[in-house]
């Protein structure tokens, strides 16, 4: 069959992972991205067992080893520092593939870097900011600017898939009415060189939002060649009326540190960890409400761009690769490229949706929330006292089930 002209508008880990599970089954495709230079910018991410089957299936997993820190389990505690529940983690709980923490820009390095050598450097296209689209019973047109707002050549393809993210032209384009949603929960991110922590292959959730919540988890191993490692943290805290945090600005420590100040446990000092950091970043906490609509004729949403979600369980990195796989074997699988987008929505969609829903009103960090109500927010002689710790690994199980990677979904 003709393989269809395909435009992916946006090189973020949606956008290269498409590209790469295009060429992949065979066919071609082209990447526009807005930024003039890909940099490795940001802090840390995770990569869990289903994100990792995805990028192990690209064969990546070798080079995301090699960067990363492999996750020995994950830790919870509340925000006096006692011990609530723990659980192994990636191939220590009987996964076929790890769990990473990793730096983001790595990340995008590598599947960058990957999408240059097997597509060539003439369909990566840098500077190409999309404005938007247009179309016709013949094709589509992308129509774009530089990073200096000036016009450029617009781009025809046989179909266009915006990956363009939360802040989506596309998407503004088909859902003019569309805005984020701000509970009033602000984040800060850091970055911090500091001696391993609990053994230092783990991913700790400390304290809930009410109060205070930290998520802390190590990235880079032996940064310095003295043993420490880069310790990558999120300070959370949701208060009701607060300005939403603006994520193109720094953030500074003395906004947010006194929320953490006597957070001084046996097992770490979280206020020096803060202190220490080598760059502190501001987000707020935001989503969108799911849409009833991601393709319209020749165009379709992907990644964050369809589905941004809290960025809770490391899910909108996962959630966009399993986009990329299934909409690269729809296009494979059959002639009409406006039908596979719409076969890939329909497998997508609701899927997405549900762990929208889960990571506002039930996350992974649920536990703690359910911790701290049932101690009245204060010390406890011992968990148990409270809850087993079978209840507790059912919370756990069962948001890994929503999110679709439950070890035995990812078995099959």
């Amino acid at each position: 069959m003709t393989q269809p002209r395909v435009a992916v508008v946006g090189g973020g880990i949606a956008g290269l992972s498409l590209a790469l599970n295009l060429h992949q089954r065979g066919m071609a495709c082209d990447v526009y991205e807005s930024v003039p230079e890909v940099r490795e910018l940001g802090v840390g991410i995770t990569l869990l067992p289903h994100a990792m089957r995805e990028l192990a299936a690209l064969g990546l997993q070798p080079a995301l080893e090699a960067v990363g820190i492999e996750n020995l389990e994950s830790v919870f505690f509340n925000r006096f520092g006692q011990y609530i529940y723990r659980e192994p983690r990636g191939r220590h709980a009987g996964y076929a593939v790890p769990e990473i923490g990793i730096h983001r820009g790595k990340l995008h390095r590598i599947l960058f870097d990957a999408a240059l050598q097997r597509l060539g450097a003439e369909r990566i296209h840098t500077g190409h900011r999309c404005t938007h689209v247009t179309q016709d019973a013949l094709g589509a047109t992308v129509h774009f600017t530089d990073a200096q707002g000036a016009a450029r050549e617009p781009v025809q393809a046989d179909i266009v898939v915006a990956c363009d993210g939360i802040h989506s032209a596309v998407r503004k384009q088909f859902h003019p009415q569309d805005k984020l949603a701000f509970a009033g929960i602000n984040t800060w991110r850091g970055v911090t060189r500091h001696k391993p922590i609990l053994g230092g292959k783990s991913y700790m959730r400390v304290g809930s939002i009410k109060t205070g919540k930290m998520v802390i988890y190590p990235i880079v191993d032996n940064v310095d060649g003295q043993g420490n490692q880069l310790i990558n943290w999120m300070a959370e805290i949701q208060r009701p009326g607060d300005a939403m945090n603006d994520w193109n600005q720094g953030g500074q420590v003395n906004d947010f540190v006194g929320i953490f100040e006597d957070w001084r446990f046996d097992w770490l000092d979280v206020p020096a960890l803060i202190r220490g950091a080598e760059q502190v970043l501001e987000y707020p906490m935001v989503d969108k409400d799911p849409l009833d609509q991601w393709t319209f004729g020749r165009v379709t949403l992907m990644g964050d761009a369809a589905h941004p979600m809290y960025p809770r369980g490391s899910n909108g990195s996962a959630q966009a690769l399993i986009d990329a796989r299934t909409l690269a074997t729809e296009l494979a699988r059959q002639p009409d490229a406006v039908a596979a987008l719409n076969a890939y929505e329909a497998q997508r969609r609701e899927a997405t949706s549900r762990v929208v829903q889960t990571n506002r009103n039930v996350p992974p960090d649920f536990i703690n929330i359910k911790v701290d109500e049932l101690s009245g927010d204060k010390p406890f002689r011992h968990i148990d006292d409270l809850i087993s710790q079978a209840e507790l690994r059912e919370i756990s199980d069962s948001y890994k089930k929503i999110a679709g990677f439950s070890l035995e979904a990812l078995k099959s």
